[in-house]
């Protein structure tokens, strides 16, 4: 018998994602979409096992914690599959944006105007370190002891996911990587730009440039663990800020595109520190919580 009332507030919240997704699978998916609903079937299965699995053991206790992160994966590659059955994007209307805000289209002019061969190599290797911030930031709170903080950190990073897939799933924008040609000179010859493209090549989510869920995820991971282990919040801090750029530099999202993952992020992080998170600061004590067990212009 599944007890509701033992839901923690990220099995709640990739319910409520869920609800939201399967809403747009009827609305928008195509050939694929009983195997997509079967898939959402299985994820409600597993969010519902996940309080079991924490009473567990250790275990137990681990999967039911982390099982989000393992998901979010599959859950972004679900939002490119029905952008392209939707089959319409926005990336004019950003890319006005983009003239507004700059001047110029900065994610396309950049890496021509720059074309530093050290220079890319910093800001790609910051975006490449993306799976590296989200993971690093909840496990080096769990590995040291802090489990609150790590459990924390998953719900903060997966909510600001969630939320940015769903403006993503309704408002498709393809990015710069599509929209304009791709850069050829001495920044992208370089080994982190060439692994870069490598990686979006095969694992690229159509549509979800707007706004940036790296951006948006990577800052509030580092904050997390800024606040509850300030030792790992400064050494994640140089990459989360390399990356910020690097999404840009890179061609991979427009600028605006980044400047709102930044506005998403401090939605997120305000909204927690105003609620859930007000009088948690056990959290800080890892002892206590063990004995608690177109055309560019």
């Amino acid at each position: 018998m599944i007890n509701l009332k033992r839901l923690a507030p990220i099995d709640v919240a990739t319910l409520l994602y869920v609800a939201v997704t399967t809403a747009a699978v009827l609305l928008f998916g195509g050939a694929e979409r009983a195997w997509l609903l079967a898939a959402h079937v299985l994820v409600v299965g597993v969010v519902l096992l996940a309080p079991r699995a924490r009473a567990a053991g250790s275990v137990g206790r681990f999967v039911g914690d982390w099982y989000p992160i393992l998901l979010v994966t599959g859950l972004y590659a679900e939002v490119g599959m029905l952008n392209l059955d939707f089959g319409h994007h926005h990336d004019f209307a950003i890319q006005r944006l983009e003239q507004w805000v700059f001047g110029t289209q900065v994610s396309y002019r950049w890496i021509r105007t720059m074309p530093n061969p050290a220079l890319s190599w910093l800001l790609h290797s910051c975006y490449l370190s993306y799976f590296a911030i989200l993971v690093t930031a909840p496990l080096g709170l769990w590995l040291s002891g802090r489990r609150e903080g790590a459990r924390h950190t998953i719900f903060a990073v997966t909510a600001t996911l969630y939320l940015c897939y769903i403006v993503s799933l309704f408002f498709p924008v393809t990015g710069p990587r599509y929209a304009f040609p791709l850069a050829h000179n001495a920044a992208t010859r370089v080994w982190a730009a060439r692994a870069a493209q490598w990686l979006l090549d095969r694992g690229d989510s159509w549509g979800t440039a707007f706004p940036s869920s790296h951006v948006a995820a990577a800052i509030v991971a580092t904050l997390c663990a800024l606040r509850f282990w300030r030792p790992l919040g400064l050494a994640l801090a140089p990459p989360t800020i390399g990356l910020i750029f690097g999404v840009v530099y890179g061609q991979f999202h427009y600028g605006v595109d980044a400047l709102f993952g930044v506005v998403v992020a401090a939605a997120v992080w305000t909204s927690l520190n105003g609620g859930m998170w007000r009088d948690r600061a056990t959290a800080l004590h890892p002892a206590a919580d063990l004995r608690s067990s177109s055309l560019p212009l």
